[in-house]
């Protein structure tokens, strides 16, 4: 497998000073990006189905184990407090389950008994996509959820970094995201992993911007949890009405903090519930309720 093989590229690597130990990690970094260029046909494809099955009621479920599960369970979390996601609507398996975030866990990857019993667990239905993601893209436990998924009817997506590999041949889209050997060999939390994040952040973020989560390129989703979030939303506010920060503030408090509420409220001259009303008539699509403000 390319992920298993040794680097011609750091062969004397313990030899080196540490300034040029993290030249060569940097260079090989700079191999990933080129790498996931070539797989954007598919990501797109992915992300269109994924924008479809939420739009429709549908979830988005991410499934891996070891680093690839913890990548998944990082943008599955981080899709709620970015664009006010429930968090049922993206979740994320791992192998093992929740001790396997922080415990290395390597034999869990093995029980193909246990994806079952997960995707069982949450209800999977064919209104579903689900996302294995594999590194070496032969993870029993990934390979178990799709082929479970495909059974059910799910549209299914692998994501790895080794071609040709079992997990392409199980899901309906494939993305191989070729990064070649590792610095240190087989040691996938490096270059693989930091492909499949990659992929992640593109699959969540431009699927939330298909479903309108996003205007312009603001997070007019934002959940407003803490300080610096309520000052981001402020912001956001202040931008696309024309009004100082201290009045975006009091727009927002009057909206329950909900961003895109608070502009409608202004934009349209109407009471919260009205403009939730107009912003449901929509779909969420705040473009659609107040078209085009404050971009400049």
């Amino acid at each position: 497998m390319l992920t298993e093989q040794s680097n011609p590229r750091t062969t004397q690597i313990d030899q080196l000073s540490a300034l040029d130990i993290v030249k060569i990690i940097n260079a090989e970094d700079q191999l990933v990006a080129q790498a996931v260029a070539k797989v954007l046909p598919q990501i797109a494809q992915a992300v269109q189905a994924i924008a479809e099955a939420i739009r429709a009621g549908g979830r988005l479920i991410y499934v891996g184990a070891g680093t690839s599960g913890r990548l998944g369970v990082l943008d599955a979390a981080e899709c709620v407090p970015t664009f006010s996601t429930p968090p049922e609507m993206v979740q994320a398996l791992i192998a093992g389950g929740d001790r396997a975030m922080t415990l290395a866990m390597e034999g869990a990857e093995d029980n193909r008994q246990a994806a079952n019993d997960d995707l069982d667990a949450i209800g999977l239905t064919a209104a579903d996509v689900v996302v294995g993601i594999a590194a070496s893209g032969r993870t029993p436990y990934v390979l178990a959820a799709l082929e479970k998924a495909n059974a059910l009817g799910c549209v299914t997506a692998g994501v790895t970094c080794n071609a040709p590999s079992a997990i392409l041949e199980i899901a309906q889209i494939g993305i191989a995201v070729l990064v070649g050997p590792e610095v240190i060999s087989g040691s996938t939390r490096m270059k693989a992993g930091t492909a499949q994040k990659m992929v992640l952040n593109m699959l969540s973020t431009a699927a939330m911007i298909r479903l309108g989560k996003v205007y312009g390129n603001l997070m007019v989703d934002v959940r407003v949890t803490n300080e610096k979030l309520e000052q981001r939303a402020r912001r956001i506010v202040a931008r696309l009405t024309g009004l100082d920060e201290s009045a975006a503030g009091e727009l927002l408090q009057n909206a329950a903090n909900e961003v895109k509420t608070a502009i409608v409220c202004h934009l349209r001259q109407v009471s919260p519930a009205e403009a939730r009303a107009l912003l449901r008539e929509q779909n969420g699509r705040l473009r659609a309720v107040i078209g085009t403000v404050g971009e400049n």
